[in-house]
């Protein structure tokens, strides 16, 4: 490394340890990361939907509500409700260009699905944006696109089908470097779907190969691939030409298993109050076990969800077996990493009438690595939950703000999306930042290094005051909605009311 990159390093090195160094000093918070390291040790193995670290998790959550006075809301009287999936896996792969091999993983995947050749040989065309008239004679051939993310630009589901139109055998989409806001990360984990059963994807012998762009120059070595990737992440014009051809390669794994939803509940204290349940929710799954990165296969998924499994789990032993005036339900999603499919599971065939869950606090996204000043909100101005929300987040010293990124579409990224679906109102929280603050820097770099990561472990750096405020903001937040006399109701005027509000 030069001198001058050594020096930034070190200093950005410097800030980070200035705010995250050592362990939490209070009790409470120093109980919850506890929790959160056993839930994401390696002895849990990252919690992968249907794997034996999850059962054991979710044996550990379900024992934990029990001894805090909670009772089982799962199947038969248990704490358990099994969700039936089906994976479709390419299990390895390779792409041949005609200056050597990209490596699956690192440089490539392939959109998994039956009819998926085990082997096949392409004519190559690029063809820019692949606008439906920029193709041409594409019959046969493997496309060339940029997905690249910018009004006025073909999306994904526009460029594929125009290719497909146009008779082509295969797409390589470029993942786009200049969707900064939330770049491509590469490498990836695997190369997976899964599904439930009444999801399962159909034969489809079109294949749709994703590109690291850093892999375009083995693939058009005639042509100045840096260049084709700096114009087409700006949105710039874009020549098209043919020439060269790839060999693909892949072996396809298919498995069917389930994995469990835990869920209790603990019984309200008013009467009238019954059928208007607060649910509470996160997810257990992680990735579990993937492509190494810096020499580490076990995606151990600490912050994603385990710390926050381990927040509801405070919650529950807080109560000591005390009710709220309403219900409370504690729902610990599996399969979320994958397709939201415990909390679509749940809601789909729901242990307790959908109609009696008034409201709904989801935990994920959640990132306390640097000081909390903002909170982007989900919700937040479309019910009374926000204001609920808002007057708490005065109280302990910062702001709440609407999503400041919405084409990243974090809304539906989480297992709040089948419930706000359903017309029952919700909140979501991710840590804002100010943009060009240090707060922002930290939150980009935990997104390239981190996130989906096997460094999303117990031993990254944390803001400890941060998680502490947040942690105590939460758990009054529930406790005041399930107290509230009024019951959480959508706002006249919210566009999500209008969208998916119950009559």
């Amino acid at each position: 490394m030069k001198p001058a990159k050594l020096i930034c390093a070190l200093l950005a090195g410097a800030a980070l340890l200035a705010n995250h160094q050592g362990e939490p000093t209070d009790p409470e918070t120093k109980a919850w990361w506890d929790l959160a390291t056993e839930l994401s040790s390696d002895a849990y193995e990252g919690r992968a939907s249907g794997s034996p670290g999850h059962e054991r998790a979710a044996v550990l959550v379900a024992s934990k509500l029990a001894a805090a006075g909670f009772r089982p809301l799962g199947e038969n009287g248990s704490w358990y409700q099994r969700v039936p999936l089906e994976e479709v896996a390419v299990s390895f792969a390779t792409l041949d260009g005609e200056v050597g091999r990209l490596h699956h993983l690192d440089d490539f995947v392939v959109r998994p699905q039956p009819g998926l050749p085990r082997s096949a040989s392409y004519a190559l065309s690029y063809r820019g944006y692949c606008g439906a008239g920029d193709l041409g004679d594409v019959a046969g051939r493997v496309v060339i696109c940029h997905n690249t993310r910018r009004s006025g630009l073909p999306s994904d589901p526009e460029r594929e089908a125009a290719v497909r139109a146009a008779g082509a055998a295969a797409i390589i989409q470029i993942a786009d470097p200049g969707f900064t806001i939330e770049p491509p990360r590469w490498p990836f984990a695997y190369n997976k779907v899964v599904s439930t059963p009444r999801e399962i994807p159909t034969a489809d012998s079109f294949v749709s190969i994703l590109l690291n762009a850093d892999a375009l120059g083995r693939l058009v070595p005639r042509h100045d691939a840096a260049t084709l990737v700096t114009k087409g992440a700006a949105g710039e014009p874009l020549p098209s030409f043919d020439g060269g051809t790839v060999r693909l390669t892949t072996v396809l794994r298919t498995s069917q298993y389930s994995s469990p939803n835990v869920i209790g509940y603990l019984p309200g204290t008013d009467p009238a109050l019954a059928d208007q349940a607060i649910l509470l929710g996160a997810h257990l799954d992680g990735y579990g076990f993937g492509h190494a990165v810096d020499g580490d296969a076990l995606y151990n998924g600490t912050l994603d969800d385990a710390a926050y499994v381990a927040l509801l789990l405070k919650f529950a032993e807080a109560r000591r077996g005390k009710g709220l005036k309403r219900p409370i339900i504690i729902g610990v999603w599996t399969g979320e990493e994958l397709g939201l499919h415990g909390s679509r599971w749940f809601a789909a065939h729901p242990t307790w009438p959908l109609a009696k869950i008034a409201g709904v606090l989801n935990l994920d996204q959640l990132r306390p690595i640097f000081p909390l000043e903002r909170l982007t909100t989900h919700g937040r101005t479309d019910s009374t939950m926000g204001d609920h929300a808002a007057a708490l987040a005065a109280k302990y010293g910062f702001v709440l703000q609407d999503d400041p990124e919405p084409e990243r579409r974090l809304i539906l990224r989480t297992d709040h999306r089948p419930f706000m679906e359903a017309g029952i109102p919700f909140l979501n929280f991710t840590f804002g930042f100010e943009p060009g603050s240090e707060s922002e820097r930290i939150y980009r770099h935990w997104y390239r290094t981190g996130y989906h990561k096997p460094q999303d472990d117990p031993q990254q750096l944390m803001d400890w005051q941060a998680a502490k405020t947040f942690n105590h903001f939460w758990l009054e937040l529930a406790e005041r909605i399930a107290d509230d006399p009024a019951s959480p109701r959508w706002h006249e005027g919210s566009e999500l009311a209008g969208k998916y509000a119950k009559d």
